[in-house]
């Protein structure tokens, strides 16, 4: 469902737009940029909500770095796979 509505934006800004992408495409053009602010604006929320929720004690095998952790776990799988992969 639609709602048509009134918003006051620059004159510049309107015809930065309507370059891009026509005047019949002002309304889905600003539709999509605002649904993806808003997608924006709820994830940065989000992350400062969980702030401080990860602790490091919790996580000891991230002690080294996370690239370090994840590089482990790929030796230890081509570690694994290598008899099955051998020819």
């Amino acid at each position: 469902m639609s709602k048509r509505t009134h918003i006051v934006i620059s004159e510049q800004l309107v015809q930065e737009i309507d370059t891009l992408v026509g005047k019949r495409g002002r309304s889905s053009f600003l539709t999509d940029a605002a649904w993806k602010e808003v997608r924006r604006l709820r994830m940065l929320k989000a992350l400062e909500e969980a702030s401080g929720s990860w602790k490091d004690k919790d996580h000891p095998e991230l002690k080294g770095g996370s690239a370090k952790h994840v590089e482990k776990l790929r030796k230890e799988a081509d570690k694994r796979f290598a008899p099955v992969t051998k020819r």
